[in-house]
């Protein structure tokens, strides 16, 4: 009996052993887990930015732009590491297409807060930023209405909205230009008295070239003021609300970066007189079915798509001041061949007249449905 209850002994001191080392062996694997998952980094927020585009984003030097200084704080917010990732965004569809939507990137900052911009595909942040067409003016030089710019000089951008605005006064005389930098170059060397172009690149331009000699004023209107916003994938909801937290939370940080990077902050100036230049809408002849889907219908949709797409050269709503560009005046051009030449055009491109193949970018249904808006809007 002695031996047997030693023999017990011994093996109920094996097993507590046994336990003992398991437990050691289970406390270790959690110990190891948590260093583990302690050690791996939070994936970086990669937000898609122009590489080429101050005062907004900028690849290469300093300062890197005001989209890339909020990317940064609000990567900080989300105890996250920041990482831009260069688009250009020229084509904004087709750059969302292909960044984006193909997962190089979480969000997309910049893009006017219109959530019909690619339907459903997208989600929008809370706005980050106003931007829109803005009047330099000397300091001391009042402007309150389209009256009050007759006879002055006023340097355009060339194919812009306010450039179509003034088109509709012959008192006031434009010098049509190419960029803002030399819309302020102009103003600088007296060849203009005013200037009516893109707001955030002229108080970029007046702080850090021109020494604050001009007001920035923000102008109200159609086609004038968009609200920015951060894209994301229509998936990525929870993401989203944490940047509109962070947006939130860095209020104060977003108007210190508006005031370094120039950008005005007043409240859009409403001209007298601008109202109905610019919702200006000329007869129209009957929308004309393309498809056999409903002309009204299609004309919508194109109506959208070009405004999208085709306004940055041919004007919103097809209204255009240069008359070699006013797709109004199709009809009278090309009669019959109306149709064909728009598909040519838009399939092939004219590059030796800036005119880019759209093919690849918008599909055949939605190059149709722009050709049922251009029929609905041309001029008899």
């Amino acid at each position: 009996m002695t031996g047997g209850r030693a023999a017990r002994a011994r093996g109920r001191q094996a097993a507590a052993r046994r336990r003992s080392f398991l437990s050691l062996v289970v406390a270790l694997a959690s110990c190891l887990a948590a260093k583990a998952a302690a050690a791996e980094p939070a994936p970086s927020f990669r937000l898609c930015a122009d590489p080429d585009n101050l005062p907004f984003s900028a690849a290469k030097g300093e300062p890197p732009g005001f989209y890339i200084e909020l990317g940064r704080a609000i990567a900080a917010r989300l105890g996250r590491p920041f990482e831009p990732v260069w688009e250009p965004t020229y084509f904004a569809r087709r750059a969302v297409r292909l960044s984006l939507l193909k997962g190089r990137c979480d969000g997309f900052i910049g893009l006017p807060d219109e959530p019909d911009l690619m339907g459903t595909k997208l989600i929008f942040s809370k706005p980050v930023l106003a931007l829109g067409y803005a009047l330099v003016l000397p300091q001391g030089m009042s402007v309150k209405s389209l009256a009050d710019l007759a006879g002055r000089r006023v340097a355009v951008q060339y194919a812009s909205s306010p450039q179509n605005l003034l088109a509709t006064r012959d008192d006031v005389p434009m010098v049509t230009v190419l960029s803002p930098e030399e819309a302020m170059r102009d103003l600088t060397e007296a060849k203009a008295d005013a200037a009516f172009i893109w707001g955030p690149s002229a108080g970029w331009l007046n702080k850090t070239k021109s020494g604050g000699a001009y007001e920035v004023i923000p102008i109200a209107g159609p086609h004038m003021q968009w609200q920015a916003a951060i894209a994301f994938a229509s998936g990525e909801t929870p993401l989203r609300d944490q940047v509109d937290a962070a947006i939130d939370a860095l209020a104060p940080s977003i108007d210190a970066l508006m005031t370094k990077y120039g950008f005005p902050k007043d409240t859009p100036l409403a001209l007298a007189g601008a109202e109905p230049a610019a919702a200006e809408s000329r007869p129209a002849t009957a929308p004309q079915p393309v498809r056999a889907t409903p002309a009204v219908d299609s004309a919508a949709a194109g109506h959208k798509l070009f405004n999208e797409n085709c306004s940055h050269c041919h004007g919103p709503d097809a209204v255009q001041g240069e008359r070699r560009r006013n797709l109004r005046l199709l009809q009278h051009r090309y009669g019959e061949d109306f149709d064909q030449v728009f598909m040519n055009t838009v399939t092939h491109g004219r590059v030796t007249k800036g005119m880019p193949n759209w093919s690849g970018v918008l599909t055949d249904e939605q190059f149709h449905e722009i050709l049922a808006y251009l029929h609905s809007v041309q001029e008899p």
